[in-house]
């Protein structure tokens, strides 16, 4: 072989390597500076859940909109966020905590939105049955207290205090228990039919003292979409015990200087 020949199979090796996989997760890219940040609570929570990240965020200049999870199906809830969503002008960060990474996973894929973050979420692949990949993983403590009046679930006041808002201080996890809001045994039957962090720059805050999310999987999905990764030494609620760390990383999604 010639020289001329060796140094273009080598350029061609060079540049095959840099080609994804098919169906890997795109690398993850710098985020375009958004001006908007949309925000989604999951299970046992209401809009209120995002109070201690929405000032900071705010305060560094950014137009934020906490959506109200109506918690029925997942298509309803993906609707609901999409609706907000359609009103922003601009780049969006969606932001997603718990169950809400699977409306983030599936409404990401709006063309307002610039970047995923997800909080101690949900992160499935498109059509993936998150709930046999959750079996994968020591069942959390949190699982054992969720009680059913008819089609209706909600976290037990026990388990709630100590398996989803551990780090709380009681009379504050008190409030957010009593705001919580029900949700309907349809909305655990819901599969993603795409998956935004294939395309999107994501980003994730694993909870490390999370007992309603295992936090090995809560890595595991971090991973699997090449998330830029913080963790937190927190509950299942860091948003709230470490608003901080999480506005932070929000920020870093938006573009903007932390």
């Amino acid at each position: 072989m010639n020289r001329r020949a060796f140094v273009n199979l080598m350029a061609l090796g060079a540049a095959t390597a840099l080609i994804p996989a098919a169906g890997a997760a795109a690398a993850n890219p710098t985020p375009t500076k958004a001006p908007n940040v949309v925000l989604v609570h999951g299970l046992f929570a209401d809009g209120s859940c995002w109070s201690e990240v929405i000032p900071r965020l705010q305060a560094a200049g950014l137009n934020v909109t906490s959506v109200q999870n109506p918690l029925t199906t997942l298509p309803e809830a993906v609707d609901s966020a999409e609706r907000v969503l359609a009103r922003m002008q601009g780049p969006t960060v969606l932001v997603g905590h718990s169950f809400s990474g699977m409306i983030v996973t599936e409404a990401g894929m709006n063309p307002n939105v610039s970047a995923l973050v997800y909080v101690a979420a949900r992160a499935p692949d498109a059509g993936e049955d998150y709930t046999a990949l959750a079996k994968t993983y020591p069942t959390p403590p949190a699982s054992a207290g969720i009680v059913f009046d008819g089609d209706e679930g909600r976290l037990g006041e026990d388990a709630f205090l100590r398996d989803f808002a551990g780090d709380i201080p009681e009379a504050k996890a008190k409030i957010l228990y009593a705001v919580q809001q029900p949700f309907h045994k349809a909305l655990l039957a819901g599969k993603t039919t795409h998956a935004a962090w294939r395309s999107k720059p994501s980003f994730y805050a694993v909870s490390t003292e999370d007992r309603t999310i295992n936090p090995d999987l809560q890595r595991f999905m971090a991973k699997r979409m090449n998330a830029t990764t913080i963790e937190v030494k927190a509950s299942h609620l860091g948003l709230i015990s470490h608003p901080d760390e999480i506005a932070r990383l929000i920020l870093q999604a938006a573009g903007q200087t932390a």
